[in-house]
């Protein structure tokens, strides 16, 4: 079974809700003394609210495994480029122009699809990770936990 609680105006409830509603889901498989029932599934609790998640404060997890998350973004090595304007060619969505003897990246229109860097000749295209963000995994009790966090301006 999938329960979500999505959108909606701030402050309306919906952590408050998805909270109590992941926590009686495994309240309500043990018995009086506590015993687990035989449902083996855990429920997963997901904050999605990657610009402000909010639910870890309610069910305080632990977490057991932290990784950024971002883009590839492409970088040119002006020693190993030709100015060909190849890597413009090929980018299909405008975000990286050749002016003169000079490659201009647009992070901010760069999907990281990696066609620039593939097609360049001179292999003078490499890519580097733009971080914008946090996922974290734990537990918080018998709730599987997860949330991304998105870093400020991303």
């Amino acid at each position: 079974m999938i329960i979500t609680v999505a959108s909606g105006k701030g402050g309306t409830g919906k952590t408050t809700v998805a909270v109590s509603l992941a926590l009686s889901i495994t309240a309500d498989r043990q018995d009086s003394a506590g015993n687990k029932s035989d449902n083996p599934a855990n429920p997963l609790f997901l904050d999605c609210d990657v610009e402000a998640p909010n639910a870890a404060l309610f069910l305080r997890p632990t977490i057991q495994e932290r990784r950024e998350v971002g883009q590839w973004i492409p970088e040119v090595d002006p020693d190993k480029c030709t100015y060909c304007g190849r890597c413009a060619e090929v980018c299909q969505y405008h975000a990286i122009a050749v002016v003169g003897e000079k490659v201009l990246v647009f992070p901010e229109l760069c999907h990281g699809c990696g066609s620039c860097t593939l097609n360049c000749p001179m292999g003078a295209i490499h890519e580097v990770l733009d971080v914008m963000g946090t996922i974290e995994r734990g537990w918080a009790g018998p709730v599987e936990f997860a949330q991304g966090t998105m870093n400020v301006g991303k």
